[in-house]
């Protein structure tokens, strides 16, 4: 199906998880799903196209993966290769690019 990636890479390159373990244990936890379907394994592929939908934090994210990066890169970067599909998501991004402007005139 061409291009693939590991989810629980995937996790810590989108910036979802910090560490592989990390993302290992938010698979484990039995809510993560892939295209509407339960993912058990960290090894399971994701291709771009596909739906992630999982819990962080306080609110469930939707997202659609539009590319697969190549490394761990700053937020932006980890941004520019998924959409948020839901109203909460998008509120939650802006509240912290918000709150990353605020920081900035403050120093």
């Amino acid at each position: 199906m061409g291009e693939a990636m590991r989810m629980d890479r995937l996790l810590v390159y989108l910036r979802f998880a910090r560490t592989r373990s990390r993302a290992q244990a938010m698979i484990a936890e039995g809510h993560m799903r892939l295209n509407g379907v339960h993912v058990r394994r960290g090894s399971e592929d994701v291709h771009p196209g596909d739906v992630l939908t999982f819990p962080l934090g306080n609110q469930v994210r939707i997202v659609e993966v539009l590319s697969l990066p190549d490394r761990r890169g700053p937020p932006g970067m980890a941004r520019s290769h998924y959409r948020e599909l839901d109203r909460s998501g998008e509120s939650a991004i802006a509240a912290d690019e918000t709150r990353d402007t605020q920081g900035e005139s403050a120093t």
